[in-house]
């Protein structure tokens, strides 16, 4: 039942969103105090579900809601969390209440605030029904919910591009989302039941390898499109450059972990066979997006934009562990996920914040000095920098690491010799990665400031204060101790493989 309120909460709180304005938070700013309040409510809700949840069989699906749906054709209502979705359950409901939190002094300029509050209460909505979903019609519903709201977040709030950047959004998830129905079907029809629990216990039982594969084939194009995977990324740069900050927070931090969640929530286990064979074409297409990706962002000039393309590199890390199909591998995945989703959050939150002050995220533009000229601001984006480009002790160190580890000893029926040159070339993509990141500050952070052309720039806030340093601790946390993650992880991700 707590995932029910959890969904409940934001949902009551988007339809109140349709009362009159003349009778209901008449002032915009008491819009996004509400909206803050109801997003504060389900992040509490994610907190009591993580002191109820046993970490000592994390492995077992917990917190189940499960009720009949469409008996008739054998749907059913199912909610529950293991040690694999729980963690994104709560990413979900803190990035959510950031981004209400930064909202209160900082909204989005094209007003209609009670529209983008609704919006991204249903957002939210749809992201912890996907991770919590246990029935594949019922995750497939969920899973798209999260687009219309995105897509309209994007066209009305968006910057200067953001209607071409908001279609081309749509339609690649659109098309994705095709394949993707078409696959879970395939396996659901043959295994004969759309129970998620069900089908990862049989662990491919019943269903032939040709329908493995071909399921495989659909459902991973499906989710490569979310996560995004190369070449089927170039959504993801238009879409973050166009974004509001809000949108470019959720969309990095939460958006593309539904398409590496789902390839090992759903692809993975139900189609055992078909992994197999595909793993190999999944990890040179991750190592590709790696070095693709640290090659793009050398080669940006905007702060957003590089960002973004940064997301392309990360990404394929996660998708290089899935692809070694070992616990290691897969650990470093969803390690790499949440780390992901701190890390990339922050930096979007601070180009946010660059671009309130200064009027533009051009780097040549910009200049250097901002060191000189705002210097928390400019520590703060120095740290998530190097938290991003992987310092050993943060959070982006060990999901990229254990994914090389994962490639080093693949599982024993791929071909190691080729996962081995996925690692080195992964080991290169690391090295870029940081060079685009220390240029980046080279080029924004140091060095002598431009001569002012206006007022210095503002203080940080108190909301934007207390939207960074969350992320900030939690990137600390698991960077430090990133057992307190690995031992969440690690037991269901054992079970997945089939040892228990």
């Amino acid at each position: 039942m707590i995932f029910l309120w959890m969904m409940a909460i934001p949902l009551f709180g988007a339809l109140a969103m349709l009362v009159p304005a003349d009778r209901f938070l008449r002032t915009g700013f008491a819009v996004r105090a509400f909206g803050t309040g109801v997003s504060a409510a389900t992040l509490l809700v994610a907190v009591s579900a993580m002191t109820a949840f046993d970490f000592g069989d994390t492995s077992r699906t917990q917190l189940q809601a499960n009720w009949a749906w469409a008996p008739a054709i054998g749907l059913r209502f199912h909610l529950g969390a293991d040690g694999i979705s729980l963690p994104l359950v709560v990413l979900t409901a803190l990035l959510t209440f950031l981004c209400f939190l930064y909202t209160l002094r900082h909204p989005p300029e094209g007003g209609m605030i009670r529209l983008l509050t609704a919006l991204l209460l249903v957002l939210e909505v749809g992201l912890i029904g996907t991770f919590t979903a246990l029935d594949l019609v019922l995750f497939f519903v969920f899973f798209e919910t999260v687009l219309i709201p995105m897509y309209v977040v994007i066209m009305l709030w968006g910057g200067a591009g953001r209607r071409a950047a908001a279609t081309k959004f749509i339609l690649y998830t659109l098309l994705g989302s095709g394949l993707l129905l078409a696959g879970m079907l395939l396996v659901a029809v043959n295994a004969g039941t759309l129970d998620m629990v069900q089908l990862a216990a049989r662990h491919g039982t019943g269903v032939s390898r040709g329908v493995q594969i071909a399921a495989f084939a659909l459902m991973g194009v499906g989710f490569a499109v979310k996560a995004p995977m190369w070449p089927l990324h170039t959504w993801l740069p238009d879409a973050h450059t166009e974004a509001p900050t809000v949108g470019s927070v959720l969309l990095a931090g939460v958006l593309l972990k539904m398409g590496t969640y789902g390839l090992v929530r759903v692809a993975l286990p139900l189609a055992p066979d078909g992994a197999q064979v595909w793993a190999p074409w999944l990890g040179l297409l991750a190592v590709i997006g790696i070095v693709y990706g640290a090659l793009a962002c050398l080669a940006q000039r905007d702060l957003k934009r590089m960002i973004a393309y940064s997301s392309v590199g990360h990404m394929g890390f996660v998708l290089l562990g899935i692809a070694s199909l070992t616990p290691v591998g897969v650990n470093a995945a969803l390690f790499g996920n949440i780390a992901h989703g701190l890390i990339t959050g922050l930096l979007f939150f601070l180009a946010g914040a660059v671009k309130d002050r200064w009027g533009s995220t051009d780097m040549d533009a910009l200049g250097g000095g901002m060191l000189g000229t705002a210097p928390r601001l400019a520590s703060v984006l120095t740290f998530a920098s190097v938290a991003s480009l992987g310092l050993p002790g943060l959070a982006g160190f060990w999901g990229e690491m254990l994914a090389m580890v994962g490639a080093y000893r693949p599982h024993t029926d791929l071909p190691r010799t080729a996962f081995v040159v996925f690692m080195a070339v992964a080991g290169i993509g690391a090295l870029l990665t940081a060079g685009y990141f220390l240029r980046m500050l080279a080029k924004i952070t140091h060095g002598p400031a431009p001569e002012p052309a206006g007022p210095a720039p503002a203080a940080v806030s108190a909301q934007e204060y207390a939207a960074w340093v969350p992320l900030i601790a939690l990137t600390l946390l698991v960077g430090l101790w990133p057992k307190t993650l690995l031992d969440v992880t690690a037991a269901p991700v054992r079970a997945l493989f089939g040892g228990g």
